[in-house]
């Protein structure tokens, strides 16, 4: 029998098994091009392992999901890290997983808002784009170069998201 997931708030504590929450943190802050400007700093590290491998900057256009969604896999990058910045400013949905012995443990759902990015450290199991309402476009970064790059997981019994609230 499917089992439903709980969506929670996302946070940088909450989140940080997996990687890094990509936001507006005051404690990074540093005022640069004569003050006119505040830069957040090194927010997330960008990883790419292997020969010949780069980091890349890409753009998603996702679009949305009907609910409620079951989630039936769950995907990983064994050689490198993944970052999602959301451009269109919408909330979205980031659903990742604890590895348990090279498969994806129960998913943990979180809703980032449109101020939030995340970035998936090399190997963590995520879900892919998860776009609430409307079609978005989010900034990605990851790697590039060669090697198979994706490993994917088939769960047996999904499990079930409801319709985040608005």
């Amino acid at each position: 029998m499917s089992e439903f997931l709980e969506i929670r708030p996302l946070t940088k504590s909450a989140f940080a098994p997996f990687g890094e929450v990509i936001e507006a943190d005051p404690a990074s802050m540093r005022l640069i091009n004569g003050g006119t400007t505040e830069r957040f700093h090194a927010l997330a590290a960008a990883e790419a392992t292997g020969e010949g491998a780069r980091v890349i900057i890409n753009l998603f256009r996702g679009q949305p999901r009907a609910f409620p969604y079951e989630i039936t896999m769950m995907e990983r990058h064994p050689f490198g890290s993944q970052s999602f910045s959301p451009v269109s400013g919408r909330s979205f949905l980031v659903i990742v997983s604890g590895d348990e012995n090279g498969r994806p443990h129960r998913p943990q759902v979180f809703l980032a808002r449109g101020d939030q990015g995340v970035n998936y450290r090399r190997n963590v199991w995520h879900h892919p784009l998860m776009v609430l309402g409307q079609a978005s476009d989010f900034l990605v970064v990851d790697r590039d170069g060669p090697g198979n790059n994706l490993e994917e997981f088939f769960f047996e019994t999904p499990y079930i998201i409801k319709e985040p609230a608005p």
